[in-house]
């Protein structure tokens, strides 16, 4: 895990947003590590044809980890083990910070956080299921309620069992993604461990990133959400901390031709399926990079029920036209 030895840049795994198009996207635009969307052992284990297409990794990738959650050891080591000899991503990581009920409601995800001797578990058998063939890592929040803050003790817990790093969300499950991220904590847990500690939550500009680069507690930080409508984030914090000068904000039309460019790339990839289903597919996507130009917010509803390519090129143009006429 040679990025480690520098403080990097994550792209958060993000369900129906971290896919290969997003993650190379990112990649170019400065992301120093990408991961998969999650993925659940029992659908490694049970449909691996169907769930197969969620861990494909592409030329120029990596390092690239794939997230994978559940809530048994043995069948997480083994559904770690398929996804290692199919893909060889750089990393795999335990899924022990989503929120969502359907991952929680079967112990997965941040429900882990209520079962320390579970979730510790669950990382050793990984751990020595793969051994040197993969790097372990694991994410986690803070705790499950405000009255449950466990992770300096899940962070010192799970050291011993030979993660090689962890990222914090600095928020409980509780507060999903709501209020403010507990940087104070994921700093605290930096300070209890040897491994590294990469922070997430909030890391909305390069100011924040740089912020967090200079307090020197962490040893990178993730982004998610402010990613998904502006994967410039990554470029733009990768010339602060080098330069010390911040480029300006992408124009309106650098946004509409990335736009345009990741949905013809979904519709020739057909991971999605046909270009109907593409469309539909990525049409919160659509929304998400045009958030922010002017006019963007007459054509939402349009833009919302988008249907095919051709249709998207031209609420393009008049998205164009709109913010020029702005």
């Amino acid at each position: 895990m040679y990025w480690l030895q520098s403080f990097s840049l994550y792209l958060a795994p993000m369900a129906g947003v971290s896919d290969a198009i997003f993650r190379r996207i990112c990649r170019e635009l400065g992301a120093d590590v990408t991961q998969s969307e999650f993925v659940s052992a029992e659908g490694v284990l049970q449909a691996w044809e169907r769930t197969k297409r969620y861990v494909q990794i592409g030329e120029g990738e990596r390092p690239v980890g794939v997230q994978l959650f559940g809530a048994n050891a043995e069948r997480m080591a083994r559904a770690a083990r398929v996804i290692v000899e199919a893909v060889r991503p750089d990393f795999v990581e335990i899924n022990a910070g989503c929120p969502v009920p359907k991952v929680v409601g079967r112990n997965g995800g941040a429900s882990l956080l209520r079962d320390v001797e579970l979730l510790t578990s669950i990382a050793g058998a990984v751990v020595q299921e793969l051994r040197d063939d993969c790097p372990v890592t694991v994410k986690m929040r803070t705790g499950w309620d405000a009255r449950s803050i466990c992770a300096p003790e899940v962070c010192r817990r799970l050291e011993e069992t030979g993660v090689r790093a962890i990222t914090i969300h600095g928020r409980t499950r509780a507060q999903q993604y709501g209020g403010a991220a507990d940087w104070d904590m994921i700093r605290h847990c930096a300070s209890l461990v040897r491994i590294p500690i990469i922070g997430n939550g909030d890391i909305t500009t390069p100011q924040d990133v740089l912020r967090e680069r200079d307090l020197g507690a962490v040893a990178g930080v993730m982004i998610g959400r402010a990613a998904m409508h502006n994967p410039w984030i990554f470029q733009r914090a990768k010339a602060l901390l080098t330069t010390g000068q911040l480029p300006p904000e992408p124009t309106a039309q650098e946004r509409i031709d990335l736009l345009l460019w990741h949905v013809r790339c979904a519709i020739g990839s057909a991971i999605y399926g046909d270009e109907a289903c593409t469309m539909r597919a990525m049409r919160a996507r659509i929304l998400a990079y045009a958030k922010g130009i002017p006019g963007s917010k007459r054509l939402r509803p349009a833009l919302a029920r988008v249907g095919s390519y051709a249709e998207l090129g031209e609420l393009a143009a008049i998205l164009l036209a709109s913010a020029d006429a702005g």
